[in-house]
Formats: structure tokens, sequence, C-alpha cells
């Protein structure tokens, strides 16, 4: 059974930065591609970024490219979203995903972790 966890949310000022973690755990994420997606209070979840399992591909969201990177470190099974330039709408909650392909369709992706609030102030 995979298991995938997120940290590093919190709070913080418009302008700032924040990494968020992802930990997966019963299956090698080796071989997975993995995307961030969030979603904020009465919206629909919307994806963020996505990277290939070799890390040859990424996409990102209009709304935050330039600003966020995705990244991982497949050796410790973990992914991250490097946050800058952070602002008020920028605020929701943000899951990280496995799948076998890094796309933008949530529906192609298999496992999820619960989220990691993010809360940025104007």
């Amino acid at each position: 059974q995979v298991h995938v966890v997120e940290s590093g949310g919190g709070l913080v000022q418009a302008g700032g930065s924040l990494r968020l973690s992802c930990a997966a755990s019963g299956r090698t994420i080796r071989t997975s591609a993995m995307a961030w997606f969030r979603q904020a209070p009465g919206k629909e979840r919307e994806f963020v970024a996505a990277e290939s399992w070799g890390g040859t591909i990424t996409v990102y969201a209009d709304s935050v490219k330039g600003r966020f990177t995705i990244s991982r470190e497949n050796a410790k099974s973990a992914a991250y979203l490097q946050l800058n330039s952070l602002k008020p709408e920028d605020t929701a909650l943000y899951y990280c995903a496995l799948g076998s392909k890094p796309t933008m369709n949530d529906e192609d992706y298999a496992y999820w972790g619960q989220g990691t609030q993010v809360t940025v102030s104007s």
C-alpha cells in the first residue's frame, strides 16, 4: 500500500517563500510521476506542477510558472515544491500525488496525500 505525506506548509507574508516536501512509502517513487495540486476554499482542485519519473519532463500551471519549482530525490522517495514570490491567491491546501505520467489531469494520479496548508497574508 502506498502512503503519501506532505509537509512544509505554513503562514507566510506575500512575497515570501516556502518549501513543501512529499514523502512516499510502500512503493518506490522512482518510476512514478510526481505532481502537486492545490485546492482553495470554495474552489475546485487545480493542477500546480508535475515531474516525470526521470525528472526530464516538468509541467507547470501558468499561474505559478517562474515562481514555483518542482523537484524530486528518488533515493529518498521524496519530492519537493519550492514556492517563491508567494501571493495571497496561492493560499490553498497543497496535495502531492503519484501517477504513471506527468499530466495536468488529477485522474491520472492514483495516490494522494492528505495535504499541507499554505496561507499567504497580504
